[in-house]
């Protein structure tokens, strides 16, 4: 697809501007492929990464269906992202989406399958709770151009903030200024849970070499007596101490070293970046241009945020 294209796929809200970044759309220059066990449903999936073409943005095939990574077909379900359309839901999508886009990967298909089950619903791998796995196989295979299916390159381009946004539940809040470079000031608070308590982190800037030292390893968190209740909601029925952060309200971290003193922090803003990416369209980059202030967030949050730049909230 074009640049001119690309610009004319793209509709702007009276919140952003699509403008060119200077950049050239990038795939996956290999294919990957990887197997695990999945954090909420405890089944084994395998997924297949394989390049794209430019201005197809990026999307999952499974049972011979399509979705794309679009915040259109996002639906927020407990403790996770999914994505919906036609019947099948692709679920915890989030940390190899936070990967794909911190990483440049702007087209690429996304196979992915049960190992376990014919169930309508897949969820995407846990790994150790980060997105660690992603960035090494991205690394590993390197990226190239993306070109369209008749040989033609197609030009990178990003939303851009005409103005401040923000969106808010109770006391939890983004916001995000507009900016020259992505930049992520991520805060949590944990009252009850003092091993945790009052975190801040902030990229500066976010880029793929900040990303993947600073950001990518960082895991998953839970707290130890919110377990059983989330079990018997029919979460976590895959989490361990080996794909989780685990933290005792009264015994502190049950599983530590941590890899970083905010990690849990550092995981906020991993999560961000994949929910975020669902605003991508046709190759663009999915995060905004803009310095983005987020506290006390989660995926749904996430969403509204998403949402509210696309101009259906």
């Amino acid at each position: 697809m074009t640049v001119f294209g690309i610009f004319n796929a793209l509709k702007s809200s009276n919140l952003i501007s699509w403008k060119s970044t200077g950049r050239l759309q990038q795939t996956i220059a290999g294919c990957i492929e990887r197997s695990g066990k999945t954090l909420h449903s405890g089944e084994v999936s395998r997924v297949k990464i394989c390049p794209g073409y430019a201005g197809e943005g990026r999307y999952f095939e499974f049972q011979s269906k399509l979705v794309s990574a679009s915040i259109d077909f996002a639906k927020v379900s407990p403790l996770c992202t999914t994505l919906c359309k036609d019947g099948i839901s692709v679920r915890t999508v989030e940390h190899l989406l936070s990967a794909l886009e911190a990483k440049g990967v702007d087209n690429c298909k996304i196979e992915i399958e049960n190992l376990d089950c014919g169930s309508q619903e897949v969820e995407v791998p846990i790994f150790d709770g980060s997105a660690r796995a992603w960035v090494e196989a991205i690394e590993q295979v390197g990226l190239k151009e993306a070109l369209d299916q008749h040989g033609v390159n197609g030009e990178k381009v990003a939303p851009y903030l005409n103005e401040p946004v923000h969106v808010w539940r109770n006391d939890s809040f983004i916001v995000a200024f507009p900016s020259t470079k992505v930049h992520i000031t991520c805060g949590i608070d944990f009252p009850q849970v003092p091993a945790i308590g009052c975190q801040w982190f902030s990229s500066a800037p976010l880029d793929d070499s900040f990303y993947a030292m600073q950001i990518a390893s960082s895991r998953t968190f839970c707290i130890y007596e919110e377990v059983e209740s989330m079990r018997a909601a029919g979460l976590i029925k895959g989490g361990s101490l080996e794909n989780a952060l685990v933290c005792s309200s009264s015994e502190g971290w049950l599983n530590p070293p941590l890899r970083f003193p905010n990690e849990p922090c550092r995981h906020k803003v991993l999560d961000l970046v994949g929910d975020l990416s669902l605003f991508a369209r046709n190759g663009s980059q999915g995060l905004p241009m803009a310095h983005i202030v987020a506290f006390k967030g989660g995926h749904a949050l996430h969403a509204d945020f998403a949402r509210c730049l696309s101009g259906i909230i």
